[in-house]
């Protein structure tokens, strides 16, 4: 069993997360402060050290060189987010902004976790075929597994295409992973997760006094990729003047801060994704064409999961075992509920299948699995998607009760005119990230969309 220090101040935040992770196997102590951790960290053995950033009397980063060779995850909010920045480069592992969600905070602990309490056994190129989306044998994936290895050989700019859920983000660190850049860092920045207003400073730094609450000076997110890859997930929803810095970037090889008349250069890979249309979005002007051009030097296209065939139950048998394991027990698919897998249109691509897998074996009362238990729907056509919902009306797809995701589209709606992405996201219990996620998943649109794009 993993043992896990949570180093954490706020007493209501500490205990939620103490019991999620008792929940999930984890061995927890607790503490307030650095502190009263650092007796902790010198008379026991743990796997991981789970702090805050901002703690009373000190940062959690002090930590840092008490945990040894153990991983330090730093939680950080987004008004933060720049010291986590500075986080990574005192040491820490990763950091997670709050608020997060709990599969959020689980997929990461898992990352940091996994290395630690087992023997490596595969080489590089092994690892890249992995159990998620490069999990398969479709010709699809094993075209894309031959141009990741010839792509990852090279320092070519890589446009990574594909419908959310597909994958997207794996096959960047894959790529990371087989190339010589791998011993340095690899920094993922999702473009809409972050306020529009931090983009610029986030990436590119700021000076001190360059805008509002720029109290000290901060590095971006560029430079602390240097050396290494810089992955810009969902690009196409970087704002205009964003963009134009981006591109010198691109073309100059270097970075000026936010309020800086001094420019730096900087050595950083960039690999980018989007689920969106670029090309038309450049047409529209809603992207800078000049970007664009940039950008396609090499383009990997990761394929939804609906044309990847036996893959299907390929993978639905891989993420059966995990999580049979992880919650201790044994089940299988029962025939029906391959049928429904193998004909289901998963609009959510991998990401959903693995989402309804886990849902099943955790209602399971059974040993087997039966479609009810995966949550699809059950009907000949393809599962409703939300394309025609407007600020006053929901287009709901036929069910007996409504759903969570109904619920949530509901929610959003009657209240994103009154509270921004940050206070929608707390409001619902999930991150930022989350909330984009799911806008992207049931096709809820954000208000004022032109309004943002004319700024």
């Amino acid at each position: 069993m993993s043992r896990i220090l949570i180093v954490e101040d706020e007493k209501v935040i500490r205990n939620a997360l103490k019991r999620l992770l008792i929940k999930h196997d984890y061995e927890i102590d607790d503490v307030d402060s650095v502190t009263a951790a650092i007796p902790f960290l010198q008379q026991n053995q743990y796997q991981l050290v789970i702090s805050d950033l901002r703690l009373p009397g000190g940062e959690g980063t002090e930590l840092i060189p008490h945990a040894r060779s153990t991983p330090v995850l730093i939680m950080t909010s987004y008004a933060s987010m720049r010291s986590a920045i500075d986080a990574i480069k005192l040491g820490a592992a990763d950091y997670i902004a709050k608020p997060f969600d709990h599969d959020e905070m689980l997929n990461v602990i898992s990352k940091l976790i996994q290395p630690t309490i087992s023997e490596p056994t595969t080489s590089k190129a092994e690892e890249v075929s992995g159990t998620t989306l490069l999990n398969g044998s479709c010709p699809a994936i094993q075209e894309l597994n031959k141009r990741i290895h010839k792509v990852a050989q090279t320092e070519a700019t890589v446009l990574i295409l594909g419908e959310s859920g597909t994958g997207k983000e794996l096959v960047a660190k894959s790529i990371h992973q087989l190339s010589h850049r791998s011993h340095a860092p690899m920094i993922c920045v999702n473009c809409a997760a972050i306020p529009e207003t931090l983009i610029e400073s986030e990436l590119f730094g700021h000076e001190k006094g360059a805008f509002t609450g720029a109290d000290t000076t901060r590095n971006g997110l560029i430079e602390a990729a240097d050396g290494g890859t810089l992955f810009l997930d969902e690009i196409g929803e970087l704002p205009l003047e964003a963009q134009a810095r981006l591109l010198r970037f691109l073309q100059e090889g270097e970075i000026r801060k936010v309020g800086s008349v001094h420019s730096k250069q900087v050595n950083v890979r960039l690999i980018a994704a989007t689920h969106r249309d670029l090309k038309t979005l450049a047409q529209q002007g809603k992207f800078r064409e000049d970007l664009y051009y940039r950008l396609y030097v090499m383009e990997l296209r990761t394929p939804p999961l609906r044309e990847r065939g036996s893959d299907i139950l390929e993978l639905a048998e891989v993420f059966l075992s995990e999580q049979c394991q992880k919650h201790h027990v044994e089940i299988t698919f029962s025939d029906a509920a391959y049928e429904t897998m193998r004909h289901h249109d998963w609009p959510g691509n991998v990401r959903e299948l693995q989402n309804a897998i886990e849902r099943a074996v955790i209602l399971a009362d059974t040993e087997q699995i039966t479609p009810e238990l995966l949550g699809l729907d059950l009907s000949e056509k393809p599962p409703t998607t939300y394309t025609s919902v407007t600020a006053n009306t929901i287009e709901e797809p036929i069910k007996s009760e409504h759903s969570l995701d109904d619920y949530f589209v509901k929610f959003v709606l009657e209240n994103q005119h009154k509270m921004n992405e940050t206070d929608l996201a707390k409001s619902l219990g999930v991150s930022r990230k989350c909330l984009w996620e799911k806008r992207q998943k049931l096709g809820i649109p954000r208000k004022s969309k032109s309004v943002t794009l004319d700024q």
